[in-house]
């Protein structure tokens, strides 16, 4: 695509962005309905599939979305919530998928005997995009694909691994995404544009270096570091510079989830003893403790109008998805069945 292209597309996507704010009172993150649902796996039938919990009503409401004797697991919502991108292994290995929102119209996007998985969605729809990653080249690397699955492309090209794609939030910067490269002998997190151009590096640690976490102004990344003996959380700017470590504890603190807001981030640590989930802010004070249970807290996921956080608990005897308020406040268990239920991935506000 020429520089002239991209320019164009860029600004093209700005203005949608502008105009849906210029609409709403409402943060760019909250531009659309507040629907309010979580996506999530379960094994309820025997295997894992996809559903979805409307959390509108008095009770919640479980509606299953994909139903194979196969493995159907990571669902990725489309920014506007249209589509989900999910990964099956009904044909023997796993690949790619696409359904609509209510389980509808699936669709197979990858075709090949390697590795396909971790889909993630461009946030802008011009031009929509799938990033993932794929073996199929022998090592893992990172590629994307349009939503039909077509004009795929490898966008690293590296004998080390490469994975663990994360598009940023916004377009004001350009389209890019992180990364995590093993090509410099460890771990480390890389950003390029959404071309696959300028793969830069920027965490510089011989500590393990992962898990990055764009926050919604597309200029910070959260992660998780080994640099000071055990795993914490810091943020760096996405064009690289001295990372801010936010925890300091010698327990593990891992799993990083940006508040909407972009003034803090939720997070798993074993400090107490157990797994729970707890939120500090960017000033790297004192965490506060936002789960507390002898069981299994963990992989925390915010709503987009910031009120909520999803998350797996094992406190009522195995693994269920619960909802509770950003305070901590008020947890639910929402998905509510005798089998493992996990991965909760919100239904976005978005609307373009």
């Amino acid at each position: 695509m020429t520089t002239g292209r991209k320019r164009l597309l860029g600004v093209l996507a700005i203005g949608l962005l502008l105009s849906a704010v210029s609409t709403s009172c409402r943060p760019w993150w909250k531009v659309g309905a507040a629907t309010d649902g979580v996506a999530f796996v379960s094994g309820r039938t025997g295997n894992a599939d996809i559903y979805y919990v409307d959390l509108e009503g008095a009770a919640p409401e479980v509606a299953q979305l994909t139903s194979d004797e196969a493995r159907d697991t990571f669902p990725a919502y489309a920014s506007d919530g249209k589509w989900i991108a999910f990964v099956s292994e009904r044909d023997g290995n796993p690949e790619i998928y696409v359904m609509d929102q209510e389980g509808g119209g699936e669709k197979r996007l990858t075709d090949h005997r390697a590795y396909d998985g971790f889909p993630t969605w461009s946030w802008t729809p011009l031009p929509r995009r799938i990033a993932f990653e794929s073996e199929r080249d022998g090592n893992r690397e990172i590629y994307r694909m349009r939503p039909d699955g077509s004009d795929l492309q490898r966008l690293t090209k590296n004998e080390s691994y490469d994975g663990f794609p994360a598009w940023s939030w916004t377009v004001l910067g350009g389209q890019r995404i992180a990364f995590v490269s093993n090509r410099d002998g460890n771990s480390e997190i890389y950003v390029m544009d959404s071309d696959g151009d300028d793969q830069t590096r920027i965490t510089h640690h011989p500590s393990f270096d992962g898990f990055p976490a764009w926050a919604t102004d597309g200029e910070r990344i959260a992660f998780v570091s080994e640099r000071d003996g055990n795993r914490e959380i810091y943020v760096v700017d996405a064009g690289g510079g001295d990372p801010v470590r936010l925890t300091d504890h010698p327990g593990i603190d891992e799993s990083p989830a940006w508040a909407p807001e972009g003034d803090g981030v939720a997070f798993v640590s074993d400090r107490s003893g157990s797994y729970d989930i707890y939120y500090v802010g960017l000033d790297g004070g004192e965490p506060t403790r936002l789960t507390d249970s002898p069981a299994y807290d963990g992989d925390p996921a915010w709503a987009p109008s910031g009120e909520w956080i999803a998350f797996e608990s094992d406190r009522d005897g195995n693994r269920e998805v619960y909802r509770m308020n950003r305070d901590g406040s008020e947890p639910r268990n929402v998905s509510r069945s005798r089998a493992r239920d996990w991965a909760p991935t919100w239904f976005p506000v978005q609307d373009h």
